[in-house]
């Protein structure tokens, strides 16, 4: 096999680093990981990573990006077609799966103690990447399930109840998750007494 045919292209390369950096960012935050880390996970040099890109900044905003885009992905996936309630009920029972991979839910709760970090220093670099991040998903789920910013806001507070949840490791048939099966119900008797 010739050596070309085995090795990366850089495009390749950028998308191992950027997952790389989903996890290590995940795991230590954006002030306790280290590109060095990032690197060793992925199998290259320091001096290679920083020819795909500039700094740990645009790693960790590569590693938010993606997190919010792979969100989106699996609520439009979940609730293709569908509008209102349906949609939101979808794309909810959808980020429960999601939400499974504890790194991808971390890198969400990073990405927003991060910008509180950044802040408490002077900075809003990653807070207006954030803002914006958070905005275009907030938007995207807000018109799939019908335009109203009310109803989206209901999703998405339960959305931060399930990432607390998750990530203080409540398993799924604890008592703390009773509210969730009876909002659904209660959602039912509604749609059936309408």
């Amino acid at each position: 096999m010739a050596k070309s045919s085995i090795r990366m292209s850089a495009e390749e390369r950028r998308e191992s680093v950027v997952r790389a950096a989903m996890i290590e960012f995940a795991r230590s935050g954006y002030r306790g990981t280290s590109t060095e880390s990032i690197a060793r996970r992925v199998g290259v040099s320091q001096p290679y990573l920083f020819r795909l890109f500039p700094g740990k900044q645009a790693m960790f905003t590569a590693a938010a990006e993606r997190c919010i885009e792979e969100t989106w992905q699996v609520f439009d996936e979940a609730s293709h077609g569908m509008t209102g309630e349906d949609a939101a009920r979808a794309m909810s029972d959808a980020y429960m799966g999601l939400v499974e991979d504890r790194d991808r839910l971390m890198m969400q709760m990073q990405l927003y103690v991060s910008v509180f970090a950044e802040r408490t220093g002077g900075e809003d670099e990653i807070g207006a990447t954030a803002r914006v991040l958070w905005e275009e998903l907030f938007n995207r789920v807000k018109e799939r399930i019908g335009g109203d910013v009310k109803n989206a806001t209901e999703f998405f507070a339960h959305g931060m109840l399930i990432n607390t949840l998750v990530a203080l490791g409540y398993p799924q048939d604890h008592w703390v998750w009773a509210g969730f099966e009876e909002a659904g119900d209660e959602s039912s008797a509604n749609e059936g007494s309408g």
